[in-house]
This record gives C-alpha cells, sequence and structure tokens, in this order.
C-alpha cells in the first residue's frame, strides 16, 4: 500500500542469518526448510536426510553414519544387485568362448555379430542383464551425493584419525587413492567386454572419475569407499556360490 505523506507505517518482517538447519528453518517459518537445495531429486534426498539424521542420533559420529546409510541401502537394495551380479558371473565364465569366436571369425564381423548372438540364446544369458538392476539405482545415490553435499552438519564434523572435517578435502589425498584402488578392484572383477575399445574404456572412465573425488568431500569419499568395498564383497560372494572363480581382469593397453 501506498504511504500518504506525513504519515508513517511499520512493517514486521523476520530476518534468519545462519546455516540450513532443516529443523531450525522448520521452526521459523513453515516451508523456509525448502531453501535447502537438493538439486533436482528432493523427493529422494529427504528421505535420505532424514534417515541419516536418525542414524547420527545414534552412532553420534557423521562419518560413521555415512558408512550406516551405505549399508541399509546396500541391505535394500541387495537382491538387485545380485541379480546384476549374478548376470556379470554368467558373462565372465563364457568369455572365454566368446573371445576364440571372435578370434576365428575376426573378419566376418556380420557372421561374427550372428555366433555372438547364438553364444547369448545358448547359454541363456542377457549381456545387459548386469546393467539394469544397477540403474534402477542410481536416482538414490545421486540423491544421496546431494545430501552430503547440502548438509551444514558436515562442515567441522570429524571422523577418525586426520579427517577433522567431513565437508573438506582429504587434506593427505589418503581417501581418494582408497577409493581410486577400490574401485580398480571392481572393475578388474566385473567381465572384460570383447570390443578392444570397450575393454579400454571401460578402464578408462573409473579412473577419471576418481581424479574427480581429489577434490571432493571427505564424507563423499567415505560414502564412495563404503559402497565399493560393500560392492566387491557382495559380486566376490556370488561370484564363488556360482562356481566362477573371481579372476581379475587386467588392462590392455
Amino acid at each position: 500500500d501506498a504511504i500518504a505523506p506525513g504519515t508513517t507505517k511499520t512493517i514486521d518482517a523476520k530476518f534468519f542469518a545462519g546455516p540450513q538447519e532443516e529443523k531450525k528453518l522448520e521452526t521459523i517459518a513453515p516451508g523456509l526448510e525448502l531453501v535447502k537445495d537438493y538439486g533436482w531429486l528432493t523427493i529422494l534426498a529427504k528421505p535420505l536426510y532424514w534417515l541419516l539424521v536418525k542414524i547420527h542420533s545414534v552412532l553420534l559420529n557423521w562419518g560413521w553414519s555415512i558408512v550406516g546409510l551405505v549399508v541399509l541401502l546396500k541391505l535394500a537394495f541387495y537382491w538387485l544387485n545380485a541379480k546384476a551380479y549374478a548376470s556379470m558371473a554368467k558373462m565372465k565364465a563364457i568369455n572365454p568362448k566368446v573371445m576364440e569366436m571372435r578370434e576365428r571369425l575376426k573378419d566376418s564381423p556380420q557372421q561374427m555379430q550372428q555366433e555372438m548372438m547364438k553364444i547369448y540364446r545358448e547359454e541363456k544369458v542377457n549381456p545387459m542383464g548386469g546393467c539394469f538392476p544397477i540403474m534402477i539405482q542410481i536416482p538414490v545415490f545421486i540423491a544421496l551425493y546431494w545430501v552430503l553435499l547440502s548438509s551444514v552438519e558436515m562442515r567441522n564434523a570429524p571422523w577418525m584419525l586426520w579427517i577433522h572435517d567431513l565437508s573438506a578435502p582429504d587434506p593427505y589425498y589418503i581417501l581418494p587413492l582408497v577409493m581410486t584402488m577400490t574401485t580398480m578392484l571392481q572393475t578388474a572383477l566385473n567381465p572384460a567386454p570383447p570390443d578392444p575399445m570397450q575393454a579400454k574404456l571401460m578402464w578408462f572412465m573409473p579412473l577419471i572419475f576418481s581424479v574427480m573425488f581429489f577434490f571432493f568431500p571427505s564424507g563423499l569419499v567415505v560414502y564412495w569407499i563404503t559402497n565399493n568395498i560393500l560392492s566387491i564383497a557382495q559380486q566376490w560372494v556370488i561370484n564363488t556360490r556360482m562356481g566362477v572363480p573371481p579372476q581379475f581382469n587386467l588392462p590392455k593397453f
């Protein structure tokens, strides 16, 4: 409304300057907690944040709370991961037959493709069977990434030993190096693609991805290391149960 000449008008308003802690924002004004940016997966990120806070109320350490949350997520997705790793184990079991066929028919690309599809049908293997169960989980882990990235609680929150701030990169780069090693180990356990170029990309992409983590907050690296270790353990157990001895497919450049 306009203020007439010679008159005064008082307007009351609240001003808040502080960290974006959801509980504190909710008490100031309903809906104010929405200023906390979780990206485009807010519908998944908010329940994950709630669960992370509940775990922290028990463990009283944000680093171990991240580990606990990843463990719960891996348990929730156990059967999806089991299907993916079982499909990978089948692919690894028939890999020698595929490689022999590719060498034999390397001068006949069309016949090679037909023979490869025939092998897949006979062995009842879906080459994409290991991808779909993992793709379903990607939105959840992207949402968790945003939770850890946007949670002010991680600032100056210690974990253990030299990690005194989960919101800052590891000052000694130990966690990123461990993360890189676990990523390489997990890649080595996967069946090698028959195409040489795809086999090289299978190694280059994790390496490039790992380099990024040298500059990421320690909390995110802790989450990824935990996820890698649990994935390796589950893949190892499933391969062993299916009679496919775990083998390391080292890169050939």
